[in-house]
């Protein structure tokens, strides 16, 4: 739990970056590229080619491709047609992607992480619910994407981790993830990306080493690493507490109006569905890795 805390707060800064400093300023497919560049660089070098079982490795990559790959190629997309707070709202949905992603590979289906995922999504909307205009039906897909291909990625990783166990740390195969996003994320850019929106400014390109390294290279690890240490069902709410962490970085780091009120009401509930998803737990409670 402590690593997914951690990593809440550090994608809470994710979303007001994003928006403040990249959205239609920088290329959306550099951004993503540099960030799984900047990750891999990192872990590539530590990395383990041998002696690890090929469907882990080939998992991974499939994991990297769709985590990050596929889900911040859409993200970044959102972001031309979304404001932040609208970005928040689509993705409260992810909870329930992952319960029943996970429920689907175990061949069996827990309704009190289901039920727990709906509260928590509850939450979330509960913070973020307001009238849209525009051009959100776009937006509103991509993040639909979004979501499905990061539960997908992170409960893939989960089971991987669980039925190939290895006595190598995980930082010592967890490249393997981040050569499969960027297989996915370099010819993307090659083909699609606009080579007259490369980042400008010293903040641009500091804003993307801040999340290649942390928001990406650790973020990430730590995301992984913590999901094997909770239950599905946290899991899939741990997905949520990004929408009220997200809306308090952006009213205090820009002063962006927010409705204290039902930001305090959501995040109690989404707090509270931690306690239902508690209720429907084995006694025992499941080792990971």
């Amino acid at each position: 739990m402590p690593h997914l805390i951690a990593v809440t707060l550090l994608w809470a800064f994710s979303f007001s970056l994003i928006g403040e400093y990249l959205a239609g300023r920088v290329d959306s497919d550099f951004a993503v590229l540099v960030r799984v560049a900047i990750a891999a660089a990192i872990f590539v070098p530590l990395m383990r080619w041998r002696g690890l079982p090929r469907p882990l490795v080939g998992g991974f990559w499939l994991a990297g491709a769709l985590q990050f790959g596929i889900t911040y190629l859409c993200l970044y997309r959102s972001f031309t047609v979304l404001t932040v707070p609208e970005v928040l709202l689509f993705t409260v949905l992810t909870p329930i992607y992952v319960t029943l992603l996970d429920d689907a590979l175990a061949r069996r289906f827990n309704p009190w992480a289901l039920v727990a995922a709906l509260v928590a999504v509850g939450g979330g909307i509960l913070i973020r619910f307001e009238r849209l205009e525009g051009d959100y039906l776009l937006g509103f897909v991509l993040l639909q994407i979004a979501n499905a291909t990061f539960a997908a990625g992170q409960v893939l990783c989960r089971r991987l981790l669980t039925r190939y166990p290895t006595e190598l740390p995980l930082h010592r195969f967890f490249g393997h993830f981040f050569l499969g996003a960027l297989v996915l994320t370099l010819p993307v850019f090659l083909l699609f990306g606009n080579p007259a929106k490369l980042p400008s400014t010293t903040v641009q390109w500091g804003v993307l080493v801040w999340m290649g390294l942390f928001a990406t290279a650790l973020g990430m690890f730590w995301w992984v690493k913590g999901s094997t240490r909770v239950d599905a069902g946290t899991l899939a709410i741990m997905n949520e507490l990004h929408v009220p962490a997200g809306l308090v970085v952006n009213l205090l780091i820009w002063n962006r109006d927010a409705d204290l009120p039902r930001l305090a009401l959501g995040g109690s509930v989404i707090l509270a569905s931690l306690w239902l998803n508690r209720l429907g737990r084995p006694s025992r409670k499941p080792q990971l890795g």
